[in-house]
């Protein structure tokens, strides 16, 4: 049998989201002009909100914005070991350290399932020891990074897809697998389902109402 841990990323192992955080940051460093289109951003998030455009729309609206469409393969290197650093050096829940390094020395595989960018994300899950990242990924060409989203959205229902499109091609039969999963929000309750071990982190209140309805364990990585 396969042991699998899988674990969401924002707010469940990091204090808090990390896309505007990257953005922001990035562009501060590289690009400060793009700083002054922050209110556009703003605009989009707010089309969001009014359910005008949808969450991936929304990555590759914020994106273009900031970063532009053609940002070259060494600058985002640079700036993804940046974040990355400074993420780990105090952006990690301490009871998030701890569960990752349980379920190491438990002998499962320690995997990061995130709507956050893999290219990014990745960096983030490489400090922490995971050995695999499924997250999702963007249109690179030309030595640029896009702002377009290649395949779905890494959120939902489809991250539930892609756990299993990952099983797949590592040639694990779910039959094969004990999988469990941690997660801060109500949107993953379909890879909640679908785990033989639903941990509810850091819930907030659906989620926590939820868990308790389907009997899923609470955890809280703050403390």
């Amino acid at each position: 049998m396969h042991a699998i841990a899988i674990y969401d990323l924002d707010k469940t192992i990091t204090h808090a989201p990390t896309w505007t955080a990257f953005l922001i940051a990035s562009a501060r460093a590289q690009k400060p002009w793009r700083l002054a289109l922050l209110p556009l951003a703003g605009v989009a998030t707010l089309g969001y909100a009014l359910k005008l455009v949808d969450r991936a729309r929304l990555k590759q609206i914020t994106q273009r914005l900031l970063l532009g469409n053609g940002w070259q393969d060494a600058r985002v290197a640079r700036a993804v070991a940046d974040f990355a650093d400074g993420v780990i050096a105090d952006g990690i829940y301490t009871g998030a350290r701890a569960a990752i390094a349980a379920d190491r020395a438990a002998g499962r595989r320690i995997v990061l399932a995130t709507a956050s960018y893999a290219f990014y994300a990745g960096a983030i899950a490489e400090r922490l020891g995971f050995d695999d990242v499924i997250g999702t990924c963007v249109v690179r060409n030309n030595g640029k990074v896009r702002a377009r989203i290649e395949g779905e959205n890494c959120y939902g229902a489809a991250k539930l897809r892609m756990i299993e499109a990952w099983l797949a091609g590592e040639g694990i039969a779910r039959d094969d697998a004990i999988v469990r999963f941690y997660t801060d929000h109500v949107s993953d309750a379909p890879t909640l389902e679908w785990a033989d071990e639903a941990f509810a982190v850091n819930a907030h209140g659906p989620l926590r109402l939820l868990a308790k309805l389907k009997g899923w364990t609470i955890l809280d990585f703050e403390r």
